[in-house]
């Protein structure tokens, strides 16, 4: 049994990364480091090494690692009831569901259908807009919705996508923040229209001032759809339930339709999709369905999550910790610009240099993503405090040109 299930703790990182390297498939690269324990906002990695973890899993450890309330929950749920099949109902997947309308300011008559990540909502948002039988989805340049074939019908980005090729059609992509291209190509032939508020994987770049809002009269005026892909902005990171309920980002406009995941569970996988209106009756029973969807451990998971937030007051504090460290942070010589909101940042740099950064940080303790070849990614964990992240406001400050030079490009 010993050598089935070895102690998370028994190896080096070499000797793990080695052993990844002969049994995982290899579509992620070679793993950074091999990490073993979480607390808070630190990791260790199998050779005893800690990091500050200003990635969060990609915006997914909200609370952190190892919260109490969170993994209480947990262990409670899967010690009394841990799945069913959706033929039946649990009071954990209702109370969610309750609870999402609640936060998402949905109208009566909205529903919530579960899934167990964002590209399951955002695959579910697509056949949600095949129902209206328009042939025609309008989605933005730089946009990424997920890697399974609908979502990625929507994703923009042609190496995720030309591989895959034909992928489900009818999609045609805008440039972000141009109205007049968005009025042009808007008609009655169009299902509906599907933006990020932010685009995480594009760099962190909000939309424009006012597009949301022109996109919302657009699709009123041809009855289509407005659907919002929050997985990555959603649940707090920004510092609002959602971003799209940020004056200045999303204008007061409410979507029809919101796809979240990534931070709902807090690091337990679900994801949802929020519909109002019409679109909440688009999908009708065997039209569409998930095993693991809305189950009640997951549940559980995402309302101790949604607790903590609001319990804690960890809303205000993103919001303000998010001006402060984005204040620091482009006093460094390196940067350029710092964008985002709340804790979900780009730092901009003078040149091509994020991935050479990132290595720095990680050899200095701190996990960032090199998200575009000038821009370095924040995205951790809801609880982070000033004192835990001053040091790497310090590192940056610190960093100079020289000392970008990779020893092996020079060697």
């Amino acid at each position: 049994m010993s050598e089935l299930l070895p102690p998370p703790d028994g190896g080096s990182g070499l000797q793990w990364t080695a052993r990844y390297g002969e049994a995982v498939m290899n579509t992620f690269g070679t793993p950074r480091r091999v990490l073993v324990r979480g607390d808070g906002v630190h990791v260790w990695d199998a050779d005893g090494a800690r990091y500050l973890d200003l990635l969060g899993g990609i915006a997914v450890n909200t609370l952190g690692h190892g919260h109490p309330t969170l993994t209480a929950a947990i262990s409670a749920q899967l010690g009394t009831l841990g799945h069913v099949s959706n033929f039946f109902a649990t009071p954990t997947q209702v109370a969610l569901a309750e609870r999402l309308l609640e936060i998402g300011q949905a109208p009566a008559g909205s529903r919530v259908f579960f899934t167990n990540s964002g590209t399951e909502a955002n695959e579910a948002a697509f056949k949600l807009l095949r129902r209206t039988r328009r042939p025609r989805v309008l989605a933005l340049e730089g946009s990424f919705h997920g890697r399974s074939m609908g979502a990625l019908a929507l994703t923009h980005k042609a190496a995720y996508r030309e591989p895959f090729a034909p992928l489900p059609g009818g999609v045609e992509f805008l440039p972000v923040g141009d109205v007049d291209a968005l009025t042009a190509a808007m008609g009655p032939d169009v299902a509906g229209i599907v933006v990020e508020v932010v685009q995480g994987e594009a760099g962190v770049r909000p939309l424009p001032a006012g597009y949301l809002a022109a996109a919302r009269s657009l699709a009123d005026l041809h009855g289509s759809l407005l659907v919002v892909d929050e997985v990555q902005t959603g649940i707090g990171r920004t510092g609002s339930w959602f971003a799209w309920q940020h004056p200045d980002l999303g204008a007061g406009v409410r979507p029809d339709v919101v796809t979240m995941a990534k931070g709902l569970g807090g690091g337990f996988p679900i994801g949802a999709l929020l519909a109002s209106g019409t679109a909440a009756t688009l999908l009708s029973p065997g039209q569409h369905g998930t095993t693991f969807g809305g189950n009640p451990v997951a549940a559980a998971a995402a309302l101790a999550t949604l607790g903590v937030l609001e319990r804690d007051g960890v809303l205000a504090h993103v919001a303000e910790m998010g001006e402060r460290l984005a204040t620091a942070l482009a006093a460094a010589p390196l940067v350029t610009e710092v964008r985002g909101r709340g804790l979900l940042l780009a730092i901009e740099l003078s040149s091509p240099v994020a991935a050479r950064v990132a290595d720095l940080a990680l050899a200095a303790g701190f996990i960032v993503n090199p998200v575009t070849p000038t821009a370095l990614r924040l995205a951790p964990p809801l609880v982070l405090t000033w004192d835990e992240v001053e040091p790497f406001v310090t590192f940056l400050r610190d960093l100079r040109v020289e000392m970008l030079v990779d020893p092996e490009e020079t060697s």
